[in-house]
């Protein structure tokens, strides 16, 4: 039940900050909303932020859990621009000539990327992603947006953030040594796969439970990623959302997807995700659980990881039926300690605030008496 860091984690970038996806996303968020509105200064007086990490860790996911935090705590609206630098030529950041109306001088257009909503009520995001998989000659305009927030005449609004993202040099990637000249004008954060901030984000986003209850079960599948291999497809947060996006959308059944699983976390995870799946066939009742009829409860540890993902994920479909959640919680009693304690911390993901829904019920209350303290070795 411990927390886990990704084996890539050993692949460092020395006197930079090593954080998981959720702590980007939180210090990051608390900076940004402490400024907006500020008056003049606002956004203005923050440095832009690269977060580097190896391919698949979750920084793009993570630039837009920072948009839908700001949204939360602000009430403004967040327009996220998504520029993949990689498939940038220099002059699609700079725009294109013309002659002025008198034929005197060269005028550049203003490109897309700065065509920007500036009102009071909007934040603006500009991730510059693959940045230090960039040519050097895109990177020039790009490290210009952000250490000054031009290129050329163009200027971004008051309302913008900039925040860059790229694989590291010892990640075997594309990737170009970023000049200390620049390096010292932004703000770095190494960003490092964990499996409790990555369920944070699955519980409340919809992943499969198939998935969520398998990374449970063996949370060093959550990222695999090693620089000294010539692997095409390997385990990462981003593969294994995509695995959850074809179980939700195309067909649950992992035999049938076998091939396209595969296909995006290699055939040694996938095999092991098939052959743990076969557990789901002996699992309890989930929706006699919800409905209080079902008091079975399995001793097998693949099993209980198997239910807990299964109870979370008919929960978050059931999340207003709260006489249904408090029965939950009182089988909930039944279950060992460490998975009863993981079952109440999802619950807690499911949405913002649930937990003042959840403290509205006597039976989570008397859980909270009784195993409440547990729930710090989780957080």
């Amino acid at each position: 039940m411990a927390n886990t860091k990704s084996n890539a984690k050993a692949v460092t970038l020395g006197n930079v900050p090593s954080v998981n996806v959720g702590q980007a996303v939180g210090k990051l968020s608390d900076m940004y909303c402490s400024v907006i509105g500020a008056g003049e200064a606002g956004i203005g007086v923050l440095p832009s932020v690269m977060l580097w990490g190896a391919p698949g860790v979750g920084k793009s996911q993570g630039v837009r859990q920072i948009g839908e935090r700001i949204e939360s705590v602000t009430g403004k609206t967040v327009h996220i621009t998504d520029v993949r630098l990689l498939l940038f030529n220099p002059i699609d950041l700079r725009g294109i000539p013309t002659a002025s109306e008198d034929k005197t001088l060269a005028v550049w257009l203003r490109p897309q990327i700065f065509d920007m909503d500036p009102a009071d009520d909007v934040v603006n995001i500009l991730f510059l992603d693959e940045i230090s998989a960039a040519p050097p000659s895109v990177q020039a305009a790009a490290y210009q947006i952000a250490l000054d927030r031009t290129v050329g005449e163009h200027k971004l609004p008051a309302n913008c953030i900039v925040i860059a993202a790229g694989n590291r040099v010892t990640d075997k990637s594309v990737a170009y040594k970023m000049p200390k000249a620049l390096a010292n004008r932004l703000l770095h954060m190494e960003v490092y796969a964990d499996l409790q901030s990555w369920r944070a984000w699955a519980v409340s986003h919809g992943v499969n439970e198939k998935v969520t209850g398998f990374l449970a079960f063996k949370p060093d599948m959550l990222m695999s990623f090693d620089p000294s291999k010539d692997d095409l497809a390997f385990p990462t947060p981003r593969a294994w959302e995509m695995v959850s996006n074809l179980l939700n959308h195309v067909n649950s059944d992992i035999n049938e997807m076998f091939t396209l699983i595969a296909g995006l976390v290699g055939s040694g995870a996938a095999a092991e995700l098939r052959t743990w799946s076969r557990v789901y066939d002996s699992l309890p009742d989930v929706k006699g659980i919800f409905a209080g009829t079902e008091h079975r409860v399995p001793k097998e540890t693949d099993v209980l990881y198997a239910l807990v993902s299964s109870m979370v994920k008919y929960a978050s479909m059931h999340r207003d039926d709260m006489d249904a959640i408090a029965r939950s919680i009182r089988y909930a009693e039944k279950l060992p300690p460490d998975f009863s304690v993981v079952l109440m911390q999802d619950y807690l993901y499911l949405e913002e605030d649930y937990r003042q829904k959840l403290m509205m019920l006597p039976d989570f209350m008397k859980w909270m008496r009784s195993k409440g303290a547990l729930l710090n070795g989780v957080m």
